[in-house]
């Protein structure tokens, strides 16, 4: 049995892992942290995208490829992989802009959004199923 959908998605994210965790490194190195943030915004803002997407990729994966062995909907598995991914890019260009105070940037607050509206639907879906197959 193949997961197009879950592998799919879980390759983009481990692309998307491997550029911020190199960014991190990067701006360590700028730096000369080795530990901590130093309160450094770039190793702040590169330290979150990667670990704020290393928190949340794998729920998302691990559901999707339950649904995906369900026999779930495959556009809508589609659909809503690529929601996520959106929404994970939107959130790591969020996390790089400039922040003004009081205000988080558009694309970091869309993210999050997209990214709390995926674990929602995919969670809901998920015990939708179990309560219609059990």
């Amino acid at each position: 049995m193949t997961l197009p959908v879950t592998a799919f998605v879980a390759a983009i994210c481990a692309i998307m892992l491997l550029i911020t965790a190199i960014d991190t490194v990067r701006h360590r190195m700028r730096a000369k942290v080795a530990f901590g943030d130093n309160a450094d915004q770039g190793i702040i803002s590169a330290s979150r995208s990667h670990g704020n997407l290393a928190e949340h990729a794998p729920i998302v994966i691990l559901l999707l490829a339950f649904l995906e062995m369900s026999r779930a909907n495959h556009m809508g598995l589609m659909a809503i992989g690529a929601l996520f991914l959106a929404g994970r890019i939107s959130h790591i260009i969020g996390l790089y802009a400039k922040v003004e105070p009081g205000k988080p940037p558009l694309p970091r607050s869309i993210g999050v959004i997209l990214t709390w509206l995926t674990l929602a639907i995919l969670s809901g879906w998920t015990i939708g199923l179990l309560a219609v197959s059990n």
